[in-house]
């Protein structure tokens, strides 16, 4: 039985780098299907939970670990993705006890600060073009 090849359209896969913004807006676009009322609520949302988050991670408590790691995902989902490299290091530096030395997981803190300041400012400029 001789095999038929077709050709195939493939969809593009995301890129394995995003852009350099501190927004993906391509793949925020993704994960809300393009709904740009929808976009502008996570972006929203995002805001003011990674400000909630970053006020609760400032003094490095037991359990800062948990809140970096919230903090990631929450950034993954909406394209964020230089803070959630940010939150990944500080989540690491706690080694998920808090047990990190106080310059470590200070050093990834105030990164961590730079980049959630970087992606608040991006969604401030995005949802004022509205």
């Amino acid at each position: 039985m001789p095999l038929h090849l077709e050709r195939i359209n493939w969809m593009s896969s995301p890129p394995l780098a995003p852009d350099d913004g501190p927004i993906d807006f391509e793949h925020l676009a993704r994960m809300t299907l393009g709904d740009p009322a929808l976009e502008c609520e996570v972006l929203t949302m995002f805001a003011a939970q990674s400000a909630k988050l970053l006020d609760q991670l400032a003094p490095l408590p037991p359990g800062a670990g948990a809140l970096a790691h919230t903090l990631k995902g929450s950034a993954r989902a909406i394209g964020a993705f230089a803070v959630a490299e940010a939150a990944a290091r500080l989540e690491a530096a706690l080694g998920g006890t808090g047990d990190a030395g106080p310059g470590e997981a200070r050093a990834a803190l105030d990164g961590l600060n730079d980049a959630v300041a970087a992606a608040q400012g991006a969604i401030e400029a995005f949802l004022s073009r509205g």
